[in-house]
């Protein structure tokens, strides 16, 4: 088959944060699909159609971008962030098992990004330092007591944990539950950051302590971060330094 399907990653916002692979396959693309915010960050040009949609219609999406793949279309699906990370790539791979057998041999290649939790803790230190997680709160996949679950686990664990999608209008108290298993779980008052918007004109990062957390502190365009046991602030003028150690004491 002719076409090709590039799965790719926008980054957190920023377009210096782009890859050069990303853009090399975006000026190669005749076709861009994607959910709606992230196609508008495409600009458009002769030759090159754009395939908005919304958000909860992955699905659909990935098999419309394959369908055009196996017409013979340079089709690049866009995410945010990486596209392996709570994005595109997955969905697009589950329609490849569920589809048609000719998609298998489709050129299919995942490019990936840099995901919101890596700019958001490069913006305060290194609060990643360490072992970590990362967890997607919105249970419009999976059960809420598995999120619970797997919160609890973590925090018995000590990782440091990186939390998608923490609240949104749909969701407004399930992050107000997380806080409340954090604080059971760790008692204690490790630093959790709250990165909004990231690498836009938007941006606003915040470090608390965590029983100082609150709920309304986060929405659908904010990363928190949650730092472990041994999680440091490096006090300075201005915003401090949060780090975690690359060594556990035994």
């Amino acid at each position: 088959m002719s076409g090709s399907l590039v799965i790719a990653g926008l980054g957190p916002g920023a377009g210096d944060l782009v890859t050069p692979q990303v853009t090399a396959a975006l000026e190669q693309a005749t076709d861009v699909v994607g959910y709606i915010p992230y196609v508008a960050r495409i600009a458009a040009r002769p030759g090159l159609t754009l395939h908005p949609s919304d958000n909860r219609v992955e699905l659909d999406r990935s098999r419309h971008a394959l369908e055009m793949a196996a017409e013979g279309r340079r089709v690049v699906v866009v995410s945010s962030g990486d596209p392996g990370v709570f994005a595109m790539a997955a969905a697009v791979f589950e329609a490849v098992e569920s589809g048609p057998p000719a998609w298998r041999n489709l050129n299919i290649e995942v490019l990936p990004g840099i995901t919101a939790m890596l700019a958001a803790a490069a913006r305060v230190g290194a609060p990643l330092g360490h072992d970590f997680c990362a967890i997607n709160l919105s249970d419009n996949l999976k059960p809420w007591a598995l999120i619970e679950k797997r919160l609890r686990l973590a925090a018995e664990a000590d990782f440091a944990m990186a939390f998608y999608n923490p609240r949104s209008k749909a969701r407004p108290k399930g992050f107000a539950r997380v806080l409340e298993i954090l604080n059971e779980s760790c008692r204690d008052a490790r630093p959790v950051i709250f990165a909004r918007a990231v690498s836009t004109a938007e941006e606003a990062i915040r470090v608390v302590a965590l029983p100082d957390a609150r709920p309304e502190m986060a929405d659908m365009r904010t990363m928190v971060l949650v730092g472990t046991s041994t999680t440091r602030l490096i006090t300075r003028d201005g915003a401090p330094f949060v780090y975690t150690p690359r060594s556990v004491p035994e």
